[in-house]
């Protein structure tokens, strides 16, 4: 998040860690630009903010040309900010998943292939593995699988068609802020075939300037299950070999 208060602290850490696979996470909503609001008005509220309403946001997005026009130069900025500091480009994805919109999409591969980008994340859990893992909010789950189906097997062919790398699940979209390690290892044991991304949000606990609606995040126990041995043993007993979206783009090239 390359507008994000503590930015470069990260990138200095992944300076000091160059095995480490870093993507860029586009943020169009619920957060700041990098470009000043009085370029991108149609994209930020009073605060220079982008919108949290991601319904809003979306429908400005599709129906305007100005907001269109803004959203490119934003994440055109956006991936300059990323190519200055210098780290090589893992995979994109973007905040609440907002690539999944159809115009976000197409600026994204317009803008972020003249960038070196050769990968980016699907975010599809699919339903039977996630509840039958879980257990937990049935209702939510389904909705999310039935209402995305279509929405990313169309971005999923556009982006297989532009000779991108994709994953072909995703894990913890339905559970953010509870990958802990009980729920790990259950969806270990139903992960299914194929390239899955299993996501966090890691931390030693929450910080000064938090944003309120990830305050309920278990951020301590999330690091914990990264860094359990059960989860290190599970990995090894089902036989899943750890990647990368680098190592799936190399071993694609021709």
């Amino acid at each position: 998040m390359v507008a994000a208060p503590h930015t470069m602290d990260a990138v200095e850490r992944a300076r000091s860690m160059p095995a480490l696979r870093i993507g860029l996470h586009l943020v169009l909503v619920n957060g700041r630009p990098v470009l000043p609001c009085e370029r991108i008005p149609d994209l930020v509220d009073d605060r220079g903010l982008f919108l949290n309403d991601l319904g809003r946001a979306g429908v400005r997005f599709f129906f305007r040309p100005g907001a269109r026009r803004q959203l490119e130069a934003e994440i055109r900025a956006q991936f300059d900010a990323y190519a200055a500091t210098g780290l090589p480009l893992d995979h994109v994805n973007a905040q609440n998943h907002m690539h999944v919109h159809p115009t976000v999409l197409n600026v994204l591969l317009k803008v972020g292939k003249q960038y070196g980008m050769r990968a980016v994340r699907i975010p599809r859990e699919p339903f039977f593995a996630s509840w039958r893992a879980t257990h937990e909010n049935l209702l939510p789950r389904w909705c999310n699988a039935a209402f995305l189906w279509p929405w990313l097997t169309l971005m999923q062919r556009r982006l297989r068609r532009a000779g991108l790398q994709t994953n072909d699940y995703v894990f913890g979209m339905n559970d953010s802020g509870r990958m802990i390690e009980r729920r790990v290892l259950a969806l270990l044991d139903a992960l299914p075939l194929g390239i899955s991304e299993m996501y966090f949000h890691p931390a030693t606990g929450p910080w000064a300037d938090i944003d309120p609606a990830i305050l309920r995040y278990g951020f301590g126990e999330e690091l914990s299950a990264l860094i359990s041995g059960r989860v290190a043993d599970a990995l090894h007993a089902y036989g899943i070999v750890a990647t990368s979206y680098s190592d799936l783009a190399a071993s694609a090239a021709p």
